[in-house]
């Protein structure tokens, strides 16, 4: 973090964000200079980064403006949001996540029965050959895996995937993951996935699936860097999203 006044491009720059979107934080009251420089360039305190980092942070979860400006609020001895009002705020969104996330879950076990019903549908009305190309698409395009249902979640996923690894590689490679502390957020068609910590063993993991993954056509080949408070793993495309279930069944499974 930085440890003197930033300007305004400074700023801008260490966070990746534009100016204007600053100038747009500052007009919301979400963001304020300490004062102007002599040539009259705002000057924003070093606290104004993790300011910022927890502004975007809290937008990709789904808060409004309205109730970021009173969570910041709640962060500082003038705040005039109470604790309960501040956590009622945060749980309530967690609540409307959680509703979403239901929904879509039971979509998802729904639709598995469908597709079995549907598998079997086939087979008796085409036949064997058929019933068979049908099985392999539903394999391939829709991810439907109900007749390997003794895998492991993470096999499956790897499978997905696509992954290239080996058993013994993969084991190894899972090991470095398995119970790690993570964070994840979409931006476009991009999931980025922070593994808190600076562990060279994770580092190292995270670099071979990455490389693994270097030939697969479904997603832009992941890229994996040091970030301040962990490694960082981006990875871009249409399949994207099953590197997030990925590390998200990892940071679940035990040691």
């Amino acid at each position: 973090m930085a440890t003197k006044p930033l300007t305004i491009g400074a700023l801008a720059r260490r966070l990746n964000v534009s100016t204007s979107m600053l100038r747009f934080y500052e007009r919301e009251g979400l963001l304020t200079p300490e004062r102007r420089s002599t040539s009259g360039y705002r000057l924003y305190p070093p606290s104004a980064e993790k300011t910022l980092l927890f502004i975007r942070r809290a937008q990709r979860l789904g808060f409004s403006l309205n109730d970021i400006r009173l969570l910041l609020q709640g962060g500082n001895s003038r705040g005039v949001a109470s604790g309960d009002a501040l956590m009622g705020i945060a749980e309530q969104r967690f609540l409307e996540i959680e509703r979403r996330l239901t929904e879509m879950l039971v979509l998802r076990h729904e639709l598995e029965f469908f597709l079995e019903d549907l598998t079997e549908r086939v087979k008796r009305a085409a036949g064997g050959s058929a019933g068979r190309l049908y099985q392999e698409l539903l394999d391939q395009v829709c991810v439907h895996e109900v007749h390997r249902k003794t895998q492991s979640s993470l096999t499956r996923l790897m499978r997905r995937i696509g992954c290239g690894l080996a058993g013994g590689a993969r084991e190894k490679l899972f090991a470095a993951l398995r119970g790690r502390h993570i964070h994840i957020w979409r931006d476009e068609d991009s999931y980025s996935i922070l593994v808190a910590g600076r562990d060279p063993e994770v580092g190292s993991a995270l670099r071979q699936l990455a490389a693994s993954e270097a030939d697969c056509e479904a997603h832009v080949e992941p890229h994996v860097e040091a970030a301040d408070e962990g490694w960082l793993f981006q990875v871009r495309g249409e399949n994207a999203f099953l590197f997030a279930q990925l590390f998200l069944a990892l940071e679940a499974a035990e040691t």
